[in-house]
């Protein structure tokens, strides 16, 4: 007998900006629950954001934050010791991209060595966050409880960029760009957050009923959001809020589903369980 496995992405899947549609979700994931079908968050934003959404959405599954930097799992999910883990808050946190505070450090260092003033996510007010990132204030404060990943705005010259990017990479870490903000990080990602909860899973499942076989399902709505589309046994991808798709969206066996947004996600796990059936 085998297990499934759900992995989704947040923004514009499972929540959106209206907590009040959070409910548009819940068949899907009482359904899933039903099956004993973990469902795994993933999403760029910090702990302190995920929270209340988790909260909203009744989730007491792991979720992972700050795009595979940190894996959170509540403390009586597996009764054996997690490895790479610390007791962190109510969780057992499974901690691999690189402190925040080290990241203003190389953030100041960077700076000094190109001469050009790179302001921070924690040189912000409040005032200045809800207006380059569009957030409300409450939200705006939660984003400021940053651990592992650094947003910056770059006020120099565009041809410094690079020098920027080059300064960043030699300390072994990454630069990415968003749509407001660029990011500094660590070497993490989401696929490696993903193998250790998976083998987390299966000696947990092994415990119980020896399966040997675990169908993974990934759902997002970019591929870049979720690079582990490309390896699970089935991905989904949404629309986005245009109603276009990822571009890149060509990939073999990719499920592209109607809609973004709770209503939306929720139709598709429901079609996918009803495939499964």
């Amino acid at each position: 007998m085998g297990h499934s496995f759900l992995f989704t992405d947040l923004d514009r899947c499972l929540a959106d900006h209206n907590p009040s549609s959070f409910e548009n979700a819940h068949p899907a994931l009482e359904a899933l629950q039903s099956e004993h079908i973990p469902v795994i968050l993933m999403s760029g934003k910090t702990r302190a954001e995920v929270e209340p959404l988790r909260h909203g959405l009744n989730h007491s599954d792991p979720f992972i934050v700050e795009n595979g930097a940190a894996v959170f799992v509540a403390l009586n999910t597996f009764d054996f010791p997690l490895e790479r883990s610390r007791t962190k808050s109510s969780y057992h946190a499974i901690e691999l991209g690189t402190p925040y505070a080290m990241l203003r450090d190389v953030l100041r260092q960077v700076e000094e060595a190109i001469y050009t003033p790179l302001v921070g996510f924690g040189d912000l007010s409040l005032d200045d966050i809800v207006r380059a990132a569009g957030l409300s204030h409450e939200d705006a404060m939660r984003a400021k409880h940053r651990e592992y990943d650094a947003p910056f705005l770059f006020e120099g010259p565009p041809r410094l960029v690079d020098a920027v990017v080059a300064q960043i990479e030699a300390r072994g870490l990454r630069c990415t760009k968003g749509p407001r903000f660029y990011h500094l990080t660590g070497a993490n990602d989401s696929t490696r957050a993903v193998e250790i909860l998976l083998r987390c899973y299966r000696r947990k499942w092994a415990m119980e009923d020896a399966a040997e076989f675990l169908e993974t399902v990934a759902i997002g709505d970019s591929l870049l959001d979720l690079p582990l589309l490309r390896t699970v046994h089935r991905a989904v991808l949404m629309q986005k809020l245009d109603g276009s798709y990822d571009s890149d969206s060509n990939l073999p066996g990719l499920i592209l589903a109607e809609g973004s947004g709770p209503a939306a996600w929720n139709q598709a796990v429901l079609d996918l369980l009803k495939q499964a059936a």
